[in-house]
Protein backbone atom coordinates (compact mmCIF):
# COMPACT_ATOMS: atom_id res chain seq x y z
CA UNK A 1 0.00 0.00 0.00
CA UNK A 2 1.37 3.16 -0.62
CA UNK A 3 0.78 6.47 0.54
CA UNK A 4 -0.24 9.30 -0.95
CA UNK A 5 1.19 12.56 -0.60
CA UNK A 6 -0.36 16.31 -0.28
CA UNK A 7 1.69 17.07 -3.25
CA UNK A 8 0.57 13.94 -5.23
CA UNK A 9 -3.04 14.39 -4.53
CA UNK A 10 -3.11 18.19 -5.62
CA UNK A 11 -0.67 17.77 -8.46
CA UNK A 12 -3.51 14.72 -9.69
CA UNK A 13 -6.53 17.15 -8.86
CA UNK A 14 -5.02 19.82 -11.15
CA UNK A 15 -4.21 17.43 -13.85
CA UNK A 16 -7.65 16.66 -14.18
CA UNK A 17 -9.39 20.16 -14.20
CA UNK A 18 -8.90 20.62 -17.70
CA UNK A 19 -11.15 16.77 -18.29
CA UNK A 20 -13.14 18.67 -16.10
CA UNK A 21 -13.64 21.65 -17.76
CA UNK A 22 -14.38 20.56 -20.82
CA UNK A 23 -17.44 18.46 -19.97
CA UNK A 24 -19.16 21.49 -20.08
CA UNK A 25 -17.81 24.13 -23.21
CA UNK A 26 -20.67 22.73 -25.43
CA UNK A 27 -18.05 21.12 -27.60
CA UNK A 28 -18.73 18.08 -29.49
CA UNK A 29 -22.50 18.53 -28.13
CA UNK A 30 -26.07 18.80 -30.19
CA UNK A 31 -27.29 21.74 -28.43
CA UNK A 32 -26.69 23.89 -30.99
CA UNK A 33 -28.08 21.74 -33.14
CA UNK A 34 -31.35 20.93 -31.10
CA UNK A 35 -31.73 25.17 -30.70
CA UNK A 36 -31.26 25.55 -34.61
CA UNK A 37 -34.12 23.06 -34.96
CA UNK A 38 -36.62 24.51 -33.14
CA UNK A 39 -35.53 28.13 -34.33
CA UNK A 40 -36.56 26.90 -37.99
CA UNK A 41 -39.49 25.31 -36.16
CA UNK A 42 -40.56 28.49 -34.85
CA UNK A 43 -39.73 30.46 -37.47
CA UNK A 44 -42.05 28.63 -39.77
CA UNK A 45 -44.96 28.62 -37.18
CA UNK A 46 -44.59 32.31 -37.04
CA UNK A 47 -44.73 33.35 -40.79
CA UNK A 48 -47.32 30.26 -41.33
CA UNK A 49 -49.66 31.79 -38.67
CA UNK A 50 -48.79 35.20 -38.78
CA UNK A 51 -47.95 35.97 -42.35
CA UNK A 52 -47.49 39.77 -42.21
CA UNK A 53 -44.11 39.04 -40.12
CA UNK A 54 -42.33 38.26 -42.95
CA UNK A 55 -42.25 41.71 -44.18
CA UNK A 56 -41.39 42.73 -40.90
CA UNK A 57 -38.31 40.28 -40.96
CA UNK A 58 -37.48 41.20 -44.31
CA UNK A 59 -36.58 45.02 -43.14
CA UNK A 60 -34.95 43.72 -39.80
CA UNK A 61 -31.36 43.37 -39.29
CA UNK A 62 -31.29 40.66 -37.20
CA UNK A 63 -33.81 38.67 -35.24
CA UNK A 64 -33.33 36.65 -31.61
CA UNK A 65 -35.70 33.95 -31.90
CA UNK A 66 -36.74 32.13 -28.67
CA UNK A 67 -38.39 28.99 -29.20
CA UNK A 68 -39.47 28.15 -25.53
CA UNK A 69 -39.48 30.51 -22.74
CA UNK A 70 -41.15 29.11 -19.34
CA UNK A 71 -42.10 31.12 -16.90
CA UNK A 72 -43.68 30.17 -13.23
CA UNK A 73 -45.01 32.39 -10.39
CA UNK A 74 -46.60 32.77 -7.25
CA UNK A 75 -45.52 36.14 -5.79
CA UNK A 76 -41.49 35.50 -7.05
CA UNK A 77 -41.22 34.48 -10.23
CA UNK A 78 -38.88 33.34 -12.76
CA UNK A 79 -38.57 32.08 -16.21
CA UNK A 80 -35.88 30.83 -18.36
CA UNK A 81 -35.00 29.67 -22.37
CA UNK A 82 -32.54 29.71 -24.87
CA UNK A 83 -32.58 30.42 -28.35
CA UNK A 84 -30.47 31.75 -32.03
CA UNK A 85 -29.60 35.15 -33.38
CA UNK A 86 -30.09 35.34 -37.14
CA UNK A 87 -28.50 37.71 -39.41
CA UNK A 88 -29.81 36.72 -43.10
CA UNK A 89 -30.97 33.45 -42.00
CA UNK A 90 -27.17 31.98 -40.30
CA UNK A 91 -27.18 31.92 -36.52
CA UNK A 92 -24.54 34.02 -35.30
CA UNK A 93 -24.84 33.71 -31.84
CA UNK A 94 -26.84 31.76 -29.16
CA UNK A 95 -28.00 33.48 -26.02
CA UNK A 96 -30.41 32.31 -23.02
CA UNK A 97 -33.27 34.48 -21.55
CA UNK A 98 -33.34 34.57 -17.52
CA UNK A 99 -36.82 36.64 -16.80
CA UNK A 100 -37.52 37.65 -13.15
CA UNK A 101 -40.78 39.20 -11.32
CA UNK A 102 -42.22 40.29 -8.19
CA UNK A 103 -45.76 40.58 -7.42
CA UNK A 104 -48.96 39.56 -7.07
CA UNK A 105 -48.74 36.73 -9.55
CA UNK A 106 -49.52 32.73 -9.54
CA UNK A 107 -49.70 30.02 -12.09
CA UNK A 108 -47.38 29.18 -15.05
CA UNK A 109 -46.44 29.59 -18.77
CA UNK A 110 -45.00 28.56 -22.25
CA UNK A 111 -44.13 31.40 -25.19
CA UNK A 112 -42.15 32.18 -27.91
CA UNK A 113 -40.77 35.62 -29.01
CA UNK A 114 -39.05 36.87 -31.58
CA UNK A 115 -37.03 40.09 -31.29
CA UNK A 116 -36.93 41.88 -34.88
CA UNK A 117 -33.69 44.71 -34.33
CA UNK A 118 -34.66 47.51 -36.81
CA UNK A 119 -31.76 49.26 -37.16
CA UNK A 120 -28.04 48.24 -37.07
CA UNK A 121 -27.32 50.45 -34.29
CA UNK A 122 -29.86 48.66 -32.46
CA UNK A 123 -28.30 44.65 -33.40
CA UNK A 124 -24.77 46.39 -32.47
CA UNK A 125 -25.88 47.00 -28.89
CA UNK A 126 -27.04 44.35 -28.27
CA UNK A 127 -23.65 42.19 -29.68
CA UNK A 128 -21.71 44.57 -27.81
CA UNK A 129 -23.31 44.87 -24.41
CA UNK A 130 -22.36 41.68 -21.20
CA UNK A 131 -26.28 40.31 -21.24
CA UNK A 132 -28.48 42.47 -22.49
CA UNK A 133 -32.10 43.54 -20.21
CA UNK A 134 -35.33 44.36 -21.81
CA UNK A 135 -36.15 47.98 -21.95
CA UNK A 136 -38.57 50.70 -22.60
CA UNK A 137 -36.86 50.51 -26.48
CA UNK A 138 -38.70 47.46 -27.34
CA UNK A 139 -42.24 47.34 -28.45
CA UNK A 140 -44.07 44.61 -27.54
CA UNK A 141 -46.67 42.76 -30.15
CA UNK A 142 -48.97 40.63 -27.84
CA UNK A 143 -51.81 39.91 -30.07
CA UNK A 144 -52.33 36.49 -31.53
CA UNK A 145 -54.10 37.30 -34.41
CA UNK A 146 -51.87 37.01 -37.67
CA UNK A 147 -54.14 40.22 -39.35
CA UNK A 148 -53.33 42.32 -36.61
CA UNK A 149 -49.35 41.83 -36.50
CA UNK A 150 -47.64 43.89 -39.07
CA UNK A 151 -44.83 46.22 -39.80
CA UNK A 152 -46.89 49.69 -39.29
CA UNK A 153 -44.84 52.82 -39.69
CA UNK A 154 -44.87 53.04 -35.57
CA UNK A 155 -43.58 49.51 -35.23
CA UNK A 156 -41.17 50.29 -38.54
CA UNK A 157 -39.48 53.35 -36.97
CA UNK A 158 -39.13 51.48 -33.39
CA UNK A 159 -35.45 50.17 -32.92
CA UNK A 160 -36.46 46.13 -31.51
CA UNK A 161 -39.61 45.21 -32.13
CA UNK A 162 -40.69 41.87 -30.28
CA UNK A 163 -43.41 39.36 -31.50
CA UNK A 164 -45.20 37.09 -28.70
CA UNK A 165 -46.96 34.34 -29.46
CA UNK A 166 -47.85 30.95 -28.67
CA UNK A 167 -48.62 31.31 -25.14
CA UNK A 168 -49.96 28.04 -23.44
CA UNK A 169 -50.93 28.14 -19.65
CA UNK A 170 -52.08 30.34 -17.34
CA UNK A 171 -50.41 33.13 -15.33
CA UNK A 172 -52.37 36.16 -13.74
CA UNK A 173 -51.67 38.85 -11.25
CA UNK A 174 -49.90 42.13 -11.75
CA UNK A 175 -46.06 42.01 -11.25
CA UNK A 176 -43.20 44.37 -12.20
CA UNK A 177 -40.52 42.04 -14.42
CA UNK A 178 -37.55 42.12 -16.54
CA UNK A 179 -35.60 39.58 -18.94
CA UNK A 180 -32.12 39.62 -19.29
CA UNK A 181 -30.61 37.79 -22.50
CA UNK A 182 -27.13 36.35 -22.07
CA UNK A 183 -24.61 34.72 -24.64
CA UNK A 184 -24.22 30.96 -24.18
CA UNK A 185 -22.54 28.37 -25.92
CA UNK A 186 -24.97 25.16 -25.92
Amino acid sequence: MSNLSRRSFTLGALAGVPLLAACGNGVGSKGAERIDARVDSTLNHLYTNYPNTQSLAAKSTGMLVMPLVTEAGFGLGGGYGRGALRINDTTVDYYSATKGSIGLQIGAQQFAHVMFFMTEDALEKFRRSNGWAAGADIEYVFNDRGENIRAETTTATAPVVAVIFGQAGLLAGASLEGMKYSRIIP
